[in-house]
């Protein structure tokens, strides 16, 4: 990093510095924002208005995450990316990586410390060491750039440089989700979170299956006909069990899909200038893309506040306090120093882009985000999505405050 934090603390508005006080401002402003819009969803959601109840929230939730992060992901990251740029990112990803190994590391450390109660081992480790890596740095990023006198300088540039960022490395997060967090929240042999039942995979064809009807007139043998259509079905039947094994089909969600296009899209000047630039011919859809890319931030923010009306609920009686004051203290305070670590190792080798303040403040912000959403609805699928929620409503919490401390330190040390 440019500077130490004992030169940050030190430093006055002399030179070209920040002042410690913009560079506060800064920082806190977004999240001043950003907990502004929840609070108006959360009273929304309350019972003294409720216009927002909980089927309400389901189905804003499913748009933003079918229809308005998508758009916004490639619009902006299809504008942003070029091949050159795709050979610069590579770290990105890998820095995804990085944040949940040291972050996992972490959580087995305080997972050793504290002892969670039988059978949450695991739970703990996954929810220290898995971030939000989406939809909170999408939020901050467009709160602190919307700012004409932010430290990254044009606003446009500001937005669409860290959108592409972030949305870059979200079809990594995706697959550490939908694999490794799956299998780590996956309950003990034979017993089960809650009252729920795991849906049993099949892992061959069923040996007595017959064809429903058997066409009395055939040219072929019979034999030959039953032994194709039990190839056929058991072939079929691998081919689900493989999708279904390594969720296939909830890797390749919306956003995922919309950053393959974006970046296939974007990395080939030929596509890019029919679709994505400003005088390309089909760049309408871009447009209808960026503008309904725009919603997403009040959207997904209403929606969240909207989640904390109810409360943590049951889960954190079941945790005890110890394991969700662990979780939320190792998530929000010993992580981050971790990640300021890797990155700051990173810039020394020679990894990052030099002078690309922004795409070192992405990395950051990937270090010190609250536990990760999806990790929430992959514990409602293995039968500890109680305890999962209560785990997310005191993140988020104390994220408020935590994030606007992360945020002034990583600025104080940029600029």
């Amino acid at each position: 990093m440019e500077k130490t934090l004992l030169s940050m603390l030190m430093e006055t508005q002399s030179g070209g510095g920040e002042s410690l006080f913009t560079t506060v401002k800064f920082a806190v402003l977004p999240i001043a924002k950003v907990f502004t819009v929840c609070f108006m969803g959360c009273l929304m959601a309350s019972k003294y208005v409720d216009i927002l109840p909980a089927n309400g929230r389901k189905l804003l939730n499913g748009l933003v995450f079918t229809l308005l992060l998508p758009c916004l992901i490639f619009s902006q990251l299809g504008r942003a990316i070029t091949l050159e740029n795709l050979l610069e990112w590579w770290y990105i990803p890998v820095n995804i990586i990085m944040a949940t190994i040291s972050g996992c590391l972490i959580g087995f450390l305080v997972a050793c410390v504290v002892r969670p109660p039988y059978p949450y081992f695991k739970f703990t480790i996954i929810h220290i060491g898995i971030g939000n890596i989406g939809n909170i740095p999408l939020v901050l990023i467009a709160a602190l750039c919307r700012d004409e006198s932010n430290p990254f300088g044009d606003p446009n540039k500001c937005s669409q440089d860290g959108n592409a960022y972030i949305a870059f490395g979200q079809w990594v997060g995706a697959v550490v989700v939908y694999t490794f967090v799956f299998q780590m929240l996956a309950p003990p042999p034979g017993e089960t979170f809650d009252s729920l039942e795991e849906e049993k995979l099949p892992t061959k064809a069923p040996v007595n299956a017959v064809p429903e009807q058997v066409p009395l007139q055939t040219s072929e043998e019979p034999e030959t006909i039953a032994l194709e259509s039990s190839k056929r079905g058991e072939i079929v039947s691998q081919l689900r069990y493989l999708v279904e094994k390594l969720k296939l089909k909830q890797i390749f969600q919306a956003p995922i899909i919309a950053s393959i296009l974006a970046i296939v899209i974007g990395a080939v000047p030929f596509l890019k200038q029919l679709i994505l630039t400003d005088d390309a011919p089909f760049f309408f859809f871009t447009d209808s893309c960026l503008i309904l890319g725009e919603a997403m931030i009040p959207c997904i923010l209403l929606a969240l506040g909207g989640n904390l009306v109810d409360g943590p609920g049951a889960g954190t009686a079941k945790l005890g306090f110890r394991t969700t004051a662990a979780i939320v203290f190792g998530r929000l305070i010993l992580v981050p120093p971790a990640g300021l670590g890797i990155v700051t190792l990173a810039d020394k080798l020679g990894f990052l882009p030099k002078g690309d303040k922004m795409f070192k403040f992405v990395l950051l912000l990937q270090h010190s985000m609250p536990t990760s959403v999806l990790s929430g609805a992959v514990a409602i699928l293995r039968g500890c999505g109680k305890e999962a929620a209560s785990v997310l409503f005191w993140v988020h919490i104390f994220a408020v405050f935590s994030m606007a401390g992360w945020i002034v330190l990583y600025l104080g040390l940029l600029f």
